[in-house]
């Protein structure tokens, strides 16, 4: 290598590299003296402020997409929490309803059964509590099945009561049910007395009058003194219903000028609809024969009951004793009953 290609001259200071080390230390007390200046003097703020400036409008095109999903999902959740929200609200508006019905019920069932334990302590006779079933299926009786039967000593022909009155009598007692015909039905005959006057009548069950249903006197004379609001009460000549009992209340009095007799209708006492529960009272005399039965013919020179044609005794062709059972309110109150003349209906 020749001798005058060397470079003999000693590298300048200024053109050695700077070491990595000092480097590091000049950019951390840059970066220390620009934090500390724009902390204390705000030195970078006016370039902070026009750079945003300059980038806000990029800015919100680049946010908006972002801000349409994020607005589009918050709804789609509203919406589900609100459609959970109101069925949950509509599950417990239904439990509180329910549960509101049955404290009503369970209210008024206590009620009527203190109610009808006032009755049972006010009543001399034997009594027994039953619920109602169901009403009869026949349109054209008024008639309820109650709970009690034969069995639990129910029989036919016992009146039946709620805390307000006389409801009606067994007509027909199963082994573990009994049927009841309402005071309203159209077999119904009750001998009543009038609280105020003291005068008897008979009182027949008409399901016709008024909405539904009523009593209605017959065979009242013209010049009977009745008046509306008069209470009417069963008067014991049956044997079958205690004295003193409140069957109705006079709603209506009509003098007619055609008639002998006056058009009477009463309102029963005892609430026939929504029966839940009512009070079988024991006769005075349990009838051996069927309810509305006529009685038997009796002989008039003896008094004693004439037996049907061709009825012997047993062996000695002789007629059977006279019979002692009692018979059923309607025949009862038949008897009592004053004869209504020819076209007086």
């Amino acid at each position: 290598m020749p001798l005058g290609t060397l470079d003999r001259r000693p590298p300048s200071f200024f053109k050695q590299e700077t070491p990595a080390f000092v480097r590091l230390l000049v950019c951390f007390a840059l970066a220390v003296f620009l934090m500390v200046a724009d902390t204390r003097f705000q030195v970078t703020q006016p370039l902070r402020a026009v750079v945003a400036a300059a980038l806000y409008p990029l800015q919100e095109s680049v946010l908006k997409p972002v801000r349409a999903v994020q607005s589009s999902t918050a709804y789609v959740r509203s919406l589900e929490d609100a459609h959970a929200a109101q069925a949950q609200a509509e599950q417990r508006l239904m439990a509180q309803t329910l549960r509101a019905a049955q404290a009503e019920a369970l209210l008024d069932e206590n009620t009527r059964l203190r109610e009808l334990l006032g009755l049972r302590a006010r009543l001399t006779t034997t009594t027994q509590a039953a619920e109602v079933l169901y009403d009869t299926a026949d349109p054209y009786t008024r008639r309820v099945t109650i709970d009690k039967g034969s069995l639990q000593g129910i029989s036919a022909g016992s009146p039946v009561m709620d805390a307000h009155g006389v409801l009606g009598q067994v007509t027909r007692a199963y082994p573990f049910t009994s049927e009841v015909s309402l005071v309203i039905d159209q077999d119904m005959v009750i001998p009543v007395m009038n609280l105020r006057t003291g005068s008897r009548a008979i009182a027949y069950g008409n399901p016709a009058l008024l909405a539904d249903g009523a009593l209605e006197l017959r065979f009242v004379q013209n010049d009977a003194d009745v008046q509306v609001g008069d209470m009417l009460t069963t008067n014991g000549i049956d044997g079958i219903y205690p004295p003193g009992l409140p069957v109705a209340e006079v709603i209506q009095v009509e003098r007619r000028s055609d008639s002998a007799f006056l058009r009477i209708h009463a309102r029963p006492q005892a609430h026939l609809r929504g029966l839940r529960h009512v009070m079988v009272l024991a006769p005075l005399t349990r009838p051996d024969e069927p309810v509305g039965q006529a009685p038997a013919p009796q002989d008039a020179a003896s008094g004693n009951p004439v037996p049907p044609a061709g009825s012997t005794q047993a062996g000695n062709g002789t007629p059977p004793p006279a019979a002692t059972a009692r018979t059923a309110p309607a025949a009862a109150a038949a008897r009592t009953a004053p004869a209504a003349p020819a076209g007086a209906r």
